[in-house]
């Protein structure tokens, strides 16, 4: 008997001119302690799908909702559909959910401990000292370390990766039966990455768990899941079993979505959607046969003599005070020195604190720092100098959240004006819409607002927004991590063909190593500040020397 079970579930909201339907007759079943992992691009209906089935939708956005979805619950078998569910007692106990960003879904003015204990007491009679107990087992199972510090500290004090771990205590504070996972490993990098993925697959085993995994990441999906559900446009295109599914793909979707992954040896051109199928008028995929674009391996761009941007003995450190107001320096990054060459991409690899994001942040002025930086023959000073904002426009940079990176009240069409009106730039309304359709989004986006979008639809946003002041040097931190593979080799192959028309400079921030295999030239590896190792790509991934640069790289999978 299946625990969860979909039959036909079709979900529909209100839009514009007539109701958009986003999930359409989706059906799958679920066993106990089986994984069932939901793949597709952005705006597929992966999280439409199980936020319905946890009630999550908002009613007034919604135009309706058909189909069942029946769950074998401690009070017998209910339709989580039906108007009369009772989410208070199902929430938690029955269904749980671990979110993609912790840092939003947690309360910032609530102790850790707190929130979990909440949720405890919410599903259980347990007296004080026995929710305590609880609530220590809980840390101690998802192996978060100094509990009593843990429980004590909030959402902010907490690395990335210590965030997911307290979620995913929360989810299973009232030991559910089905645990729905969304894209819980997106903003963590490689090490931690799969430490979470084996801490999910340890605690569905020892429960017995149903787990439903949400990702755009095939890597990670062929690491956890039993069987695996394909999703294209809020339909079902395959199904299977997922070590079969990956190499032996029916469906022509299946297969394109698997090739826009980058590979090792491939430095070209990857491939894109189109190049595999069109959509018929019918919404039916009409797969190509001639005109597909192979993939084409070229050699790595040399290095180049001319240094663009020059760091020396780069230092940053930020100033904390104790419960007590006594004040300490905590250094973040120390000596560091490094050169990016004209038309060059230097990628930035290292675990969550290794100080990846700070650099980029220092060379682009937006912190205080010791040591120089020079852009040419400028040497550069942090926000409030003279001559800031003349190079601004040369220096850009794109932001790893785009959730805070574009203002909700502004419509695209004024985020790009504002880019204009700032560095003096002729407002083109046709340029603006031109680098929407470069990175995968069509004219009808122009007059929308951030929260019409998928996160990845307005991470491409922010990217072309950042493309507009025509920069010489631009700092990607995480750019594409939240984008799925298929979007992600569209906008890959954006930056290299950027770069080679306008010779531009990038400073690639990621923690996907497939990606900084493909995308960079050189790769500076940070740990704890330091610089571990420096070289080209294919050397550092063919002989590593450091021994931290060796377990990062242990770290790496490749779906093929």
């Amino acid at each position: 008997m299946p625990l969860l079970q979909l039959n036909n579930v079709s979900i529909a909201f209100h839009g514009a001119e007539k109701p958009f339907e986003a999930v359409k007759s989706l059906s799958f079943s679920l066993k106990a302690g089986e994984s069932l992992a939901i793949v597709g691009e952005s705006g597929s209906g992966k999280s439409v799908s199980m936020r319905a089935i946890m009630g999550l939708l908002d009613p007034l956005s919604l135009a309706g909702i058909q189909g069942e979805a029946w769950l074998e619950s401690e009070k017998g078998r209910i339709n989580l559909l039906a108007d009369k569910t009772n989410w208070t007692d199902i929430r938690g106990r029955e269904l749980a959910m671990i979110f993609q960003e912790p840092m939003t879904a947690l309360n910032p003015v609530m102790r850790c401990g707190d929130q979990v204990t909440e949720v405890i007491r919410r599903h259980s009679r347990r007296n004080k000292k026995e929710v305590r107990e609880h609530l220590e087992q809980l840390f101690a199972e998802v192996q978060l370390p100094d509990i009593p510090r843990m429980i004590r500290s909030y959402p902010h004090e907490l690395s990335g990766g210590q965030r997911q771990r307290v979620m995913i205590a929360m989810a299973l504070a009232a030991d559910p039966k089905v645990l729905i996972a969304d894209e819980p490993t997106t903003a963590l990098d490689v090490s931690v990455q799969a430490s979470i993925l084996k801490l999910l697959h340890k605690l569905q085993q020892e429960r017995g768990m149903a787990l439903v995994f949400i990702s755009h990441d095939l890597g990670v999906v062929k690491e956890i899941a039993d069987r695996t559900l394909v999703m294209y446009r809020g339909r079902e295109m395959e199904q299977g079993e997922t070590e079969h599914l990956f190499h032996a793909p029916k469906h022509i979707y299946t297969r394109a979505l698997i090739a826009c992954r980058p590979t090792a040896n491939l430095h070209g051109r990857l491939p894109v959607m189109s190049d595999f199928f069109v959509v018929g008028p019918d919404g039916a995929l009409i797969e190509k046969t001639s005109g597909r674009q192979e993939p084409v391996s070229e050699p790595e761009t040399p290095e180049t003599k001319e240094v663009l941007v020059r760091v020396k003995d780069l230092q940053v450190s930020y100033r904390s005070e104790n419960l007590w107001g006594k004040a300490s320096d905590n250094r973040v990054i120390e000596h560091l020195d490094l050169e990016i060459h004209r038309g060059e991409t230097l990628g930035v690899l290292g675990e969550s604190g290794s100080g990846k994001s700070t650099t980029g942040r220092a060379i682009i002025q937006l912190i205080r720092y010791s040591g120089e930086v020079w852009m040419g023959d400028i040497r550069l000073f942090p926000a409030g100098q003279r001559g800031r904002k003349a190079l601004a426009r040369r220096i850009q940079l794109i932001y790893q959240d785009p959730y805070s990176s574009l203002n909700p009240r502004y419509r695209i069409s004024q985020a790009f004006l504002e880019i204009c009106t700032t560095h003096g730039i002729p407002y083109g309304e046709e340029k603006g819409k031109s680098l929407l359709r470069k990175v995968g989004l069509d004219d009808d986006a122009w007059n929308k607002y951030p929260h019409e979008f998928s996160g990845g639809q307005r991470q491409r946003i922010a990217i072309a927004r950042a493309l507009l002041a025509d920069p010489e040097f631009i700092v990607c931190d995480e750019a594409v991590s939240a984008l799925d593979v298929s979007v992600q080799a569209q906008v890959l192959n954006l930056l290299k063909e950027l770069q080679k028309e306008f010779g531009l400079s990038y400073l690639f921030i990621t923690h996907d190593l497939a990606v900084a295999r493909y995308i960079c030239d050189r790769i500076l590896v940070l740990n704890k500040g330091r610089v571990a190792e420096i070289k080209p790509t294919t050397e550092l991934f063919a002989q590593p020397e450091n021994e931290y640069t060796r377990k990062l790289l242990s770290a790496y999978r490749d779906i093929r």
